[in-house]
């Protein structure tokens, strides 16, 4: 239910900022108005703005079918504690992807950055973590063994932040991944053992 809830929330409010520039420019991310005017809500906010329909529901797809699957996860592993850290998983994923961004755009007034790809990268190597060679399909025609997704996404997200020549915020992606992959572990370091027991047990 908490999948549903997010995504419906997210179509909402970008579906608001569509129509309304002001609304918009209020929510996005931006460090320096975070860091010298203490505008602390835009860490949160801008995950629920994008840039376009596209933009939005690229990710809004990406979360549908990976978040019901790490909420059943959650359930399974951390009984009635798993809505409190599904959120946990979401809302910190938001956070924590923009922790590079912060510090590198700290006097730069002219880098913004919307939407949920920061948090739908945790939901996805949540996934992952718990399910690395369950099948994920690339553009949605190839497919291709979790694990080696994951691999290949995180080696080129820092290759794409290195390089820094687009506009995608590929920094995001990095840090919400691994923020994702991690807390599962973190939450109960004994899982470390079943994601070693999947990793192997195909060989």
């Amino acid at each position: 239910m908490i999948t549903y809830i997010i995504i419906a929330l997210t179509v909402l409010v970008s579906f608001l900022c569509f129509q309304n520039h002001e609304l918009f420019q209020k929510l996005k991310f931006n460090p320096v108005m975070v860091r010298k005017d203490k505008q602390y809500y835009r860490m949160i906010t801008h995950a629920f703005v994008h840039v376009d329909w596209t933009h939005l529901l690229v990710n809004m797809f990406v979360l549908y079918f990976f978040g019901r699957a790490v909420e059943y996860y959650f359930s399974f592993y951390f009984g009635q504690m798993s809505t409190l850290f599904y959120i946990l998983l979401y809302f910190g994923g938001i956070v924590v992807s923009n922790f590079w961004s912060l510090e590198k755009h700290k006097n730069n007034y002219n880098y913004n950055a919307v939407g949920a790809s920061g948090a739908v990268s945790a939901v996805l190597f949540a996934f992952i973590f718990f399910a690395p060679w369950e099948l994920l399909y690339f553009f949605g025609i190839i497919p291709i063994p979790g694990i080696l997704f994951g691999i290949g996404y995180l080696y080129y997200s820092y290759k794409m932040t290195k390089q820094n020549t687009d506009q995608v915020a590929h920094d995001a992606h990095l840090l919400g991944a691994v923020f994702g992959f991690v807390l599962p572990m973190i939450l109960k370091p004994g899982l470390l053992q079943h994601f070693i027991h999947e990793l192997i047990s195909i060989f």
